[in-house]
């Protein structure tokens, strides 16, 4: 009697231990949804749209793109941190990530660095500052002066408060004395059709969505936020050297999951998204619109945020920087 129950729960083991590498090896199993914290339009959706469709071929299943703008990011990050741990929610941040801890201090509805499974940097990209045309400047120092001669009459759009572009211009605020009107959008997309109408003057925001505009002649560049100049746009100065000494932002996009997610399923996605970034078409793409194609480790993107959180948070306590 012994040796059959001895027998029998061999056999169930086995079973689970199969049933456990069955289902590792079966991920996906269902469509994958991706969570961009933007509406359609913007920088972070374009990249979204182009590593889903990527992934979609690259996992076997589908690779949905959700937009869930608005909030400065939390809504979709809260929303990321609350998913099912299964590998199909992923996420796709922004600096904004890095930015929320500093900016709102112990009001977050989730722990930036430890409710999220870190699966890889994908780009990191400068940001450009553009104008209308009707503004009548073409540089960073003809916006200083046109705005000390005009305080707080021009305004400046962004995608959201505590966004990337948002910080950058209130950087520059600091940095040359300014006094400028915040107009905050629930995302890139938005904020560029009323940027393209005239009804805002200003905007800091990435290369992606925005220099087709600057080529077609409806908005002017004024400078780029990197520490050097753009391959993409090489004939656009930096802020820096536009008589703003050691001015720098920069915009990253990165991979995350819920923090639970099996190591396996991150290991899966990591791979994948890394070859994907290396040879595919899509490294191209970045490139050609200003952004670097990274690919990194866990590990690297965890320490890259906590990098990031340290290095906003100095920057938002020395400009005194309050989220609108």
């Amino acid at each position: 009697m012994r040796g059959a129950l001895f027998l029998i729960a061999l056999s169930v083991s086995g079973l689970l231990f199969q049933s456990n590498l069955w289902g590792a090896d079966a991920y996906p199993q269902r469509a994958i949804r991706l969570i961009v914290p933007y509406p359609p339009g913007g920088a972070g959706d374009i990249v979204g749209r182009m590593l889903a469709v990527r992934l979609t071929e690259a996992l076997g299943q589908q690779v949905v793109v959700d937009n869930r703008g608005g909030g400065g990011q939390i809504i979709a990050t809260e929303l990321t941190a609350k998913a099912p741990p299964d590998g199909h929610t992923l996420f796709l941040a922004s600096a904004t990530h890095g930015i929320n801890p500093g900016l709102r201090r112990g009001k977050l509805p989730y722990d930036t660095l430890k409710d999220f499974a870190p699966i890889t940097l994908v780009a990191e990209s400068p940001l450009v500052f553009i104008a209308h045309p009707s503004l009548g400047v073409g540089n960073i120092q003809e916006l200083i002066a046109a705005a000390k001669a005009k305080p707080g009459r021009i305004n400046y759009a962004s995608s959201g408060p505590g966004t990337g572009g948002h910080l950058s211009v209130e950087m520059l605020k600091f940095y040359a004395g300014l006094d400028m009107a915040h107009v905050p959008y629930k995302g890139a997309g938005p904020a560029l059709i009323d940027m393209i109408a005239g009804q805002v003057q200003v905007m800091c925001t990435s290369p992606l969505p925005a220099m087709p505009h600057v080529k077609s002649g409806r908005l002017r560049a004024l400078g780029m936020t990197s520490r050097t100049r753009s391959r993409a746009a090489p004939e656009v100065p930096t802020v820096a050297e536009q008589g703003v000494p050691g001015y720098e932002s920069t915009l990253w996009y990165a991979l995350f999951a819920p923090a639970a997610t099996p190591q396996t399923v991150v290991k899966r996605v990591h791979a994948e998204t890394v070859k994907i970034l290396k040879s595919s078409d899509l490294a191209g793409q970045l490139l050609a619109q200003g952004a670097e194609p990274i690919g990194n480790s866990p590990q690297e993107l965890q320490n890259f945020v906590a990098a990031e959180i340290g290095r906003w948070t100095k920057v938002i306590e020395q400009a005194n920087i309050r989220a609108d």
